[in-house]
């Protein structure tokens, strides 16, 4: 297969010695073909560095089984995210979107909401500005809804998401398609299309659905003279098929592509050779020891987010024990406090029932005083009674003050006695808790310590010389049954994008490709969604090419 080099390389080096000629020839090898262009003779400009463009001439049928070196599918997923970009392979919206989500999950790795925040994309072009034009959506609308795709993409590695990209890009309708512009045998202009599946005929205004096409395998051969071509399909009751272009070089450049990609066409088809197949084999043990590193890391990761949380876990109750050692300590403080105020209190109520039960006997006393000075004469007597009354009413009511007084310093004693039984019982609360709050190694639970992890490479061994065709059947099925179910939720995904997109566009600026897009899906014909992985290959009959 055709090796995919889509980076943008500068020749900072390079230096002329002459004003406007230089030569260049750069090789690569992946798969089971070398892939090589010659740069001879050109005039170039005089500024430095001198940018030029490799890009892959034929495309893979199915990205993930030919791409075998991990460099040939990142520079060959930059082409294809170049060209959909740009619009050379037309993209329904919804699925521009998921496509845009899998490029940021190859850019920056794992969603983390503490560092991808709103704007991160905002300098990043992931969407073809047809698509932007169509619906009533600002950046912002569009920056939240592929981060939400982007988000589920957790756990992929770069690689992954690259070919996660491809998968989904190799069943779009002009993906690996070459246009020409023709003219059938009645000057009637057309389009020819040539792609690894075969030969296409379109209407120059519809590049998505091909008025006829003509696989590799129905063909008997092309014959090619002067400006004309002519298809001579297998069944020889089918007519011969001409055309012809107006300019030689594009004759040239069609005449290669047929044969490049028949020649792939039919090596596809056959059993890899030695070379590829030790080519593969390492590439799956390499990507299988970065599974396994992968995986070891993962486990590292989450034992050591599980012994955080412990950590956590009794950070948190410590200081819940010391907020609690706090309160009790200020509850014990009020309570001394409280118990210091009614002792207080209580001194000052028996000083005053002292002081009270002094002035009682003292009116008494008095009481005696003037009975005994009463008889001396009658108004003194008078007099003498009317005050040993009033002395008596005064007795009597003090009487009552310091009986009263007497019971509010017993009902003080009495909370005086409450207060400090309190006190004892905060004392003893206060011990127990500090008890319970001291720390130690010994108390933090076994199974939230991380155990001890060694990884020894040697306890890894990889054996692919599985010959039980049996096992092999079994893995087929249940890569078949995996490649569904990813299938099936790559739909609803889609089908969910859709429906929320839909509402806002603004079916003024679809364009024709949008509208035939959209005809060739409630028609059932469109070609999107149908992955070519499974095509069983036909028999080829010899194709032959004359010039």
């Amino acid at each position: 297969m055709a090796s995919a080099l889509a980076a943008k390389m500068g020749l900072n080096s390079l230096r002329r010695k002459q004003a406007k000629n230089f030569n260049v020839r750069i090789t690569t090898m992946d798969a089971d073909m070398e892939f090589s262009c010659e740069v001879l003779d050109h005039d170039v400009s005089k500024e430095e560095p001198i940018t030029l463009n490799f890009l892959a001439k034929f495309y893979p049928e199915n990205a993930e089984e030919e791409l075998v070196q991990d460099i040939t599918q990142h520079l060959f997923f930059l082409q294809v995210k170049n060209k959909i970009l740009e619009e050379e392979i037309y993209c329904p919206p919804e699925a521009s979107v998921l496509l845009a989500s899998y490029a940021v999950q190859a850019k920056y790795g794992d969603y983390d909401p503490n560092v991808h925040r709103l704007g991160f994309l905002a300098q990043e072009e992931l969407l073809p500005k047809r698509v932007i034009n169509l619906y009533q959506m600002t950046a912002e609308m569009w920056e939240e809804r592929i981060t939400s795709c982007y988000a589920e993409h957790r756990g992929r590695t770069r690689e992954d998401a690259e070919m996660e990209y491809l998968k989904i890009a190799q069943d779009l309708e002009m993906y690996g398609i070459n246009y020409f512009p023709i003219r059938n045998k009645k000057g009637t202009d057309l389009l020819l299309g040539v792609d690894a599946l075969g030969l296409h005929i379109y209407d120059p205004d519809n590049k998505l659905t091909p008025k006829c096409s003509f696989p590799w395998n129905e063909i008997r051969n092309i014959s090619y003279s002067d400006r004309e071509f002519a298809i001579k399909p297998l069944d020889k009751k089918t007519d011969v098929f001409k055309f012809n272009s107006t300019k030689l070089k594009v004759n040239k450049l069609i005449l290669q592509l047929c044969m490049g990609n028949h020649n792939l066409f039919l090596r596809r088809r056959r059993v890899d050779s030695l070379e590829v197949q030790q080519m593969k084999a390492q590439a799956r043990e390499e990507r299988a020891r970065k599974r396994v590193e992968r995986q070891r890391l993962e486990r590292e990761k989450h034992l050591r987010e599980v012994a955080e949380r412990a950590r956590d876990d009794l950070e948190r109750r410590l200081i819940q024990l010391q907020d609690e050692a706090h309160m009790a300590n200020d509850a014990l403080l009020r309570s001394e406090e409280t118990a210091d105020l009614l002792a207080e209190k209580a001194q000052i109520a028996e000083e005053e029932a002292t002081l009270l039960s002094q002035k009682a006997s003292e009116a008494e006393a008095e009481m005696q005083r003037i009975k005994m000075t009463a008889i001396r004469s009658e108004e003194e007597r008078r007099m003498m009674e009317q005050k040993m009354l009033e002395a008596e009413m005064m007795a009597l009511k003090m009487a009552d003050e310091s009986e009263r007084r007497a019971m509010e310093a017993d009902q003080l004693k009495q909370d005086l006695q409450e207060a400090r039984d309190s006190e004892r019982r905060a004392k003893h609360k206060l011990l127990e808790i500090t008890s319970k709050s001291t720390y130690s190694p010994s108390a933090v639970p076994g199974d939230a310590m991380p155990p001890d992890l060694s990884f020894s490479r040697e306890n890894l061994s990889f054996d692919f010389k599985d010959t039980d065709m049996k096992r092999l059947s079994m893995e087929i099925e249940k890569e078949k049954v995996e490649y569904m179910e990813k299938s099936k939720h790559l739909q609803e995904q889609l089908n969910e994008l859709k429906t929320e997109i839909e509402s806002l566009k603004l079916k003024e600026r679809e364009t024709p490709l949008d509208i035939l897009h959209n005809e060739n899906t409630e028609k059932g014909t469109s070609n999107f969604g149908t992955s070519i992985q499974n095509a069983s290959p036909s028999p080829c009959h010899p194709f032959c090419l004359r010039v």
